[in-house]
């Protein structure tokens, strides 16, 4: 786990494929020196970013709750 780290959470993207999760995500964020300019856009960015996670993660549980209902195959 990287622990608010944007550096290692960067190399689990590129390993994994894992996202952080937004809380962490605006946590790297705050810990990081931003003019304003730059502020202003990466905060845009991040409301996407909050957008299509909570999206994205209605889309996951309602395939993980079908895949849950349904019978393993048998080896």
């Amino acid at each position: 786990m990287y622990h608010y780290d944007a550096k290692i959470a960067l190399e689990e993207l590129q390993e994994d494929a894992l996202l952080p999760h937004p809380v962490k995500l605006r946590d790297m964020i705050l810990r990081t020196k931003l003019g304003p300019q730059d502020a202003q856009l990466l905060n845009h960015d991040f409301q996407d970013y909050l957008t299509r996670f909570g999206e994205l993660q209605k889309i996951g549980r309602g395939i993980l709750e079908k895949i849950a209902a349904g019978q393993r195959k048998t080896s």
